[in-house]
């Protein structure tokens, strides 16, 4: 019928000109089966470009989020260093802005959460001062209750990830880089500096820095900073950045320079002062002022760039895909032991997880039902949880 005719048609292989079937007729390949270019070329404006504005309106909309822990010990200015890294004093702020502003002690592990806005954009800041480390006569496993801290931190996201009905954004509460203040001796690490930097390099990304780096000359600081560097190496310590998440050349290269810096001779001050009239960060003495931003007093522009505005991302990025998979790959391989917790399938950690073993069975009642049951049902008993109300205990059953 006519129906049939536009199927016929168009089963119909098409026309080929003239000239393509005198280059077939040639050996040339056909235009149909030729490779195509790499990268296509637009031969007008199509917005591609576009997703990078959209994705940096989400972005602006929802912020960031950046959390830092400091360790060292006390006196080595922590506290004025993050202010300075910031400023802003968003490291122990004052109750009461009318009094003089006094540093105290660090005597627990503290977080203060604070929100900054640049230009539109806005940063979530979380600030994690340790206890002053290595204060103690008796200094064996001071290092707990900071890797305590840093697990419990991959413990709450995975605990919030694997949900069945999980939050769209997942609270980020995980250490993304550590700054780790070695006292200006001069001479090599401590072994408490080396013992700590190895245990803490393995679950998060460790920078470490020279405190009050303008108590020392500066052959005495070249000096220190190479020993520093012998003392790493030979003990296999990997700091940020690491050598081995080098992918791109260009980053290899620019991480390649940073490695020669560190450990950055830092000096904090949170504190103005005129110089050549204009107002700069630094720190007053008798015989000049040390200016803190001055890459030719002191290296704490590095340090900056470093943690914020080059590699603020990498290291979201190396905490998520390293050190919190190493951490959820070993959690999930211990949830396939026996003893998983009720609610959520992991082995717990304290005595809210553990499973209610089975009541006793009455004699009584085995005696009486003895022939009905097979030997593998006595030696291994029907399980019971006190959290299902399903199961019935053995007089019911």
């Amino acid at each position: 019928g006519n129906s049939l005719e536009p199927e016929e048609r168009s089963m119909e292989p098409p026309a080929v000109p003239e000239e393509a079937e005198e280059e077939e007729e040639e050996g040339a390949v056909p235009l149909s089966v030729a490779p195509g270019p790499v990268g296509c070329q637009l031969f007008g404006y199509v917005g591609i470009e576009a997703v990078l504005d959209q994705m940096k309106i989400k972005t602006m909309k929802t912020g960031f989020e950046f959390n830092i822990m400091v360790v060292g010990q006390s006196g080595l200015g922590k506290s004025t260093m993050v202010n300075t890294l910031f400023k802003s004093k968003v490291s122990r702020k004052s109750s009461q802005p009318g009094q003089e502003e006094r540093i105290p002690k660090t005597v627990q592990l503290q977080s203060i959460t604070h929100v900054i806005e640049e230009k539109g954009v806005k940063m979530k800041l979380t600030v994690t001062d340790t206890p002053g480390f290595g204060d103690q006569i008796n200094n064996e496993n001071c290092w707990d209750p900071i890797i305590k801290y840093i697990n419990e931190q991959y413990e709450r996201y995975l605990r919030e990830e694997i949900l069945i009905t999980r939050k769209r954004k997942i609270p980020d509460t995980r250490v993304h880089g550590c700054v780790y203040f070695v006292p200006p001796t001069g001479h090599w690490l401590r072994p408490l500096d080396l013992e700590f930097m190895q245990r803490l390099s393995k679950i998060v990304n460790v920078v470490p820095v020279i405190a009050k780096a303008d108590t020392l000359t500066l052959e005495e600081r070249a000096e220190f900073k190479q020993r520093i560097q012998e003392d790493l190496k030979t003990h296999a310590i990997s700091v940020y950045p690491q050598e081995d998440f080098d992918q791109d050349p260009e980053d290899r290269a620019l991480n390649d320079r940073i490695r020669e810096k560190i450990p950055f001779a830092v000096v904090g001050a949170d504190q103005e002062h005129q110089v050549n009239g204009k107002r700069v960060l630094g720190r007053k003495t008798k015989w000049g002022i040390i200016e803190v931003e001055n890459s030719a007093h002191c290296e704490f522009p590095l340090l900056r760039d470093l943690l914020i505005r080059s590699h603020l991302q990498d290291l979201k990025d190396i905490t998520h895909n390293v050190h919190y998979e190493s951490y959820r790959v070993q959690r999930l391989n211990e949830s396939n032991r026996p003893g998983l917790s009720p609610l959520n399938g992991l082995p717990g950690k304290g005595p809210w997880h553990m499973v209610a073993s089975c009541p006793p069975r009455p004699q009584r009642w085995a005696r009486r039902h003895r022939p009905l049951l097979s030997p593998a049902l006595m030696i291994h008993p029907l399980p019971w949880s006190p959290a299902s109300s399903s199961h019935l205990s053995w007089w019911q059953w």
